[in-house]
Parts: structure tokens; sequence; C-alpha cells
């Protein structure tokens, strides 16, 4: 049910598409009240190489705006991809138990930056930006580590590990916007779509 704002809005309501099947992403949305249909994009993720990290994040949310959008030119398209970084290296989803083993022991006890990505593509548009979030591990033993893994929730995660779950208990400190962390930046996004000439009236997007 969407949030009722409370405020006049002056503009038509917008039809609002996220190109991805996270249920994070579809529960902060869902958080702020914006109705949305869920359309997730199929694009190569491949790292190119010699691509960094930054880029590499923002190329990705943009390419699955883009997709949908030309597919559905009187939507707004929300695109968005999120990477783990640590020295230098991105950590993707685990491909098995043991590489989300090997990926949570690379950052038990450690500090590592989160990035996400959002893009809102509309009518040709596009506009993106990335959140930037340092995540600071408390330091985890072999034992704790498989007991989590065990729970299946870091399988389908950038990094091994899920912040608004299990996840939450094995971190220490979030510097940063923490719904980035959970796989979408609210504030920017919000600054993207006012970008576009949408507004957001708490609860709705109008034009």
């Amino acid at each position: 049910m969407a949030l009722q704002s409370g405020l006049p809005t002056t503009g038509s309501p917008v039809r609002v598409i996220l190109a991805s099947q996270s249920p994070r992403r579809r529960e902060l949305l869902t958080l702020v009240g914006i109705t949305h249909e869920v359309r997730p994009a199929d694009i190569d993720e491949t790292v190119l190489d010699g691509e960094a990290p930054v880029p590499h994040c923002e190329r990705l949310a943009r390419g699955k705006a883009q997709v949908l959008a030309v597919a559905e030119p009187d939507a707004v398209v929300i695109g968005s991809d999120t990477i783990v970084v640590v020295d230098g290296a991105i950590l993707g989803k685990p491909r098995d138990r043991s590489d989300a083993i090997q990926m949570l022991e690379r950052l038990s006890g450690r500090s590592h930056t989160v990035y996400t990505a959002v893009a809102v593509a509309h009518g040709g548009q596009v506009r993106s930006g990335v959140e930037a979030v340092d995540v600071q591990f408390r330091v985890l033993d072999r034992a704790l580590i498989e007991a989590y893994v065990d729970t299946g929730e870091p399988m389908d995660k950038a990094g091994a590990y899920g912040i608004q779950g299990y996840g939450a208990t094995i971190v220490e400190r979030v510097d940063g916007d923490y719904f980035a962390v959970m796989g979408l930046p609210l504030g920017r996004t919000i600054m993207l779509l006012r970008e576009l000439g949408f507004q957001y009236a708490f609860g709705s997007i109008t034009r």
C-alpha cells in the first residue's frame, strides 16, 4: 500500500519500473511509498578488461535502466547495482559455499567499501550516480562464518552478506548511506528523479 503524504500534488502519477529482482530494492521503494512494477533487466554483468569498480557499477545500473526504458518509453525506470570492494578487488555473489566462506574470511575484522550505483531513465534521458559506504566487520572465527553461510543468506548477495538480515550481527560499523548497503540509495534516487523533472511528494512520484 502506498503511503499517504498529506501534501498536495500538482502533476499526474507516473508509472515506475524497478529494473531489478532484488527483494531489498523492492522493499526500499515500498518503504517510501513509491508504487512500482518489477521488471528485471537481463544484461551482461561481466567486468570489462581494465574496468575500475566505480565505473563498472555505474555502467551496470545505467544499462539496466536503459534497456527497459527503450521497451517502456512511458515509464520511469530505476536501475541499480551494488558491489563490494576490498583491496581493489570486486567481490560479487559467491559461486558456492566455499567461495562464500573465503569472502567472509577476507572481510573479517576489516573495513571494505560498498558501492551502489543508481540510474533513472525516461524519454531517452538517463541520470545516474554512485554512493560509496565504508563497512567495518567485527572479527569472525571460522565456526561463526560457516554457521552464517549455512543459513543460505550470503549466497545471493555481493560480498556474501546481507546487512538487512543475519548479516547485521557481523557488522561493527557503517560509515555512509545504510540504504545504499541494502541496495538502493533512496536520497540519491529522489535527487535523480528531480533532475529528470519528476517530483516526490512523500508517497508518490508525479510530473
